[in-house]
């Protein structure tokens, strides 16, 4: 009895150890999947490189919008051609979420 309370005590450390990794999808040094998450954007309907949602609240990323320079994480300058990455807002199944703040930029 002893020896199954254990195992059980040890699977459910294992358990929420995976959950807690898996809560952010963007590391911390603001990349993804290989795209470091700051630069040039374009808005497509289909096959971006990111699926986004935007939320209030437990972001994967806060967003500041700018006109120039867009060279820290969470910076985005929003473009029509020459981006370096492109996203698609969607309301279900997102590769990430964000949230536009007007400072502090960056990964939570």
């Amino acid at each position: 009895m002893r020896r199954a309370t254990s195992l059980l005590c040890f699977l459910i450390v294992m358990l929420c150890g995976t959950v807690a990794m898996a809560a952010s999808t963007v590391n911390a040094d603001g990349y993804y999947k290989g795209i470091k998450l700051c630069g040039r954007v374009k808005v497509v309907e289909h096959f971006a490189d990111i699926k986004v949602k935007v939320v209030d609240s437990f972001p994967d990323l806060r967003v500041k919008v700018v006109s120039s320079f867009p060279d820290d994480v969470g910076e985005w300058q929003f473009v029509e051609y020459g981006e370096d990455f492109t996203v698609q807002f969607v309301e279900s199944f997102p590769d990430i979420k964000i949230k536009y703040v007007n400072s502090f930029p960056g990964v939570e």
